[in-house]
């Protein structure tokens, strides 16, 4: 019965996509089809065959044993004599950051990061038969993360019409940083982690196309680059955007590169700053949701921030196959992630979530495993305006909406697809 329940659940939360379109009549619905069964043949493969479990979990023991070298470095830096360092969510789970966040600058830096986003990203376009730029950007959101991906694309952003800054923007919101899914695999089922993360990519193009349908020109497809009728700014030469358009596009010589000591000096620092920004956030968002359950408890002592989400988010949650009581309890969780972040709701249950029925823990690892929350809302809003003109940013700020359902919307797919194949 709760499969059925699964299969309806899928159903249903394309159909509130649907309904919140921007534009039904324009939705390109081979598209949508085409991608919808690609991702949930991805789910199967990855969930239910050996091979597929296999490179899940070789992936997630690839990214443990990252952590595990970056504990040597920890543990030499803070380790007392003599004596154990304990886990804690600072030293075990950001600090780590340290080392991963410089090795994947490195791979970018030497050039293997953005052939593989090309690839992919030129592969995933065939298949869905998405726009170059949105599909390049689909994968390269996978590993920088949203800010990140978006100021290396600055120069496209600048080109592109403003409906499709706002598809990107919507994207955005279903990022995950490459560098801190190490981190992830520290606090819930690494294998679910890293399944999360391609399944997400494509739901994301798959939302967006339904939530707001741009119809792009051949004219338009392009990859902006140095050597167009648009020339970019000096700081744009050097962008990760401009790898993708390698044999897309003509290219010019780039300005020399920053030596590479240098450049291994300013990224280590740069994930010196995240880990704090990090921190400050996690910090913050606990603090401010004990207030506010604080203040609740003196309405009444059952009041509390996650019972009303829980409520509220109650039905998405048994759709996705759960029975009543493990719905609600996912509702609250699922609430707390979008009003605070994931790290948060890592840190609640990680202690809990290897007994907690496989189904149960895969649909809630999947929810959590992207950036779809209030705050990046404001990340991603305040991104575009250091990068694109007033009439765009208007456009995306007057469309916060559609920002958080397609974060919420990518989310809930995610982990309904998942869901269908792990009992």
């Amino acid at each position: 019965m709760y499969l059925l329940i699964n299969i309806v659940g899928l159903v249903i939360f394309m159909g509130i996509a649907v309904l919140f379109s921007k534009n039904r009549s324009a939705i390109n619905w081979r598209s949508v089809a085409v991608m919808t069964v690609f991702n949930l043949v991805l789910a199967w493969f990855l969930t239910s065959f050996s091979v597929g479990r296999s490179i899940v979990e070789g992936a997630a023991d690839g990214f443990n044993e990252l952590i595990s070298v970056a504990n040597v470095g920890i543990d030499f830096a803070l380790k007392p004599t003599g004596m154990s360092l304990p886990f804690t969510f600072f030293t075990g789970v950001l600090l780590p950051v340290l080392l991963v966040v410089p090795l994947f600058d490195i791979l970018n830096y030497i050039g293997v990061l953005p052939f593989i986003i090309k690839w992919i990203g030129r592969g995933l376009s065939k298949l869905s038969g998405q726009p170059k730029f949105e599909s390049f950007f689909s994968v390269e959101m996978m590993f920088l993360g949203n800010t990140e991906a978006l100021a290396v694309s600055a120069n496209q952003l600048k080109q592109m019409k403003a409906e499709r800054n706002l598809t990107l923007a919507m994207m955005s919101m279903s990022c995950v940083t490459a560098s801190i899914i190490g981190s992830y695999t520290q606090m819930m089922p690494g294998q679910f982690i890293l399944t999360a993360v391609p399944i997400n990519v494509v739901n994301a193009l798959i939302v967006t196309t339904i939530l707001n349908p741009v119809t792009v020109t051949p004219e338009e497809d392009t990859i902006a680059t140095i050597g167009s009728s648009n020339q970019p700014a000096a700081e744009d030469v050097d962008s990760a955007s401009e790898g993708l358009a390698e044999a897309e596009v003509q290219t010019v010589a780039k300005q020399e590169r920053e030596p590479f000591f240098s450049f291994l000096g300013d990224s280590i620092l740069g994930a010196g700053k995240l880990i704090l920004i990090i921190a400050a956030n996690v910090i913050a968002f606990v603090a401010l949701a004990a207030m506010i359950d604080k203040v609740l408890g003196w309405v009444n002592p059952w009041l509390s921030l996650e019972h009303l989400l829980g409520i509220v988010l109650f039905p998405f949650a048994w759709l996705m196959g759960l029975d009543t009581s493990s719905a609600f309890d996912l509702a609250q969780l699922m609430g707390t992630k979008l009003v605070t972040n994931e790290f948060v709701v890592m840190g609640k249950v990680t202690k809990e979530v290897a007994h907690y029925p496989e189904h149960y823990a895969a649909v809630l690892t999947v929810f959590i495993t992207s950036f779809a929350n209030f705050s990046t809302v404001g990340m991603i809003i305040g991104c575009f305006k250091g990068i694109v003109g007033e009439e765009k940013n208007r456009l995306i700020a007057k469309n916060v909406g559609y920002l958080l359902l397609s974060g919420i919307m990518v989310s809930m797919f995610s982990a309904a697809m998942v869901g269908l194949f792990v009992w």
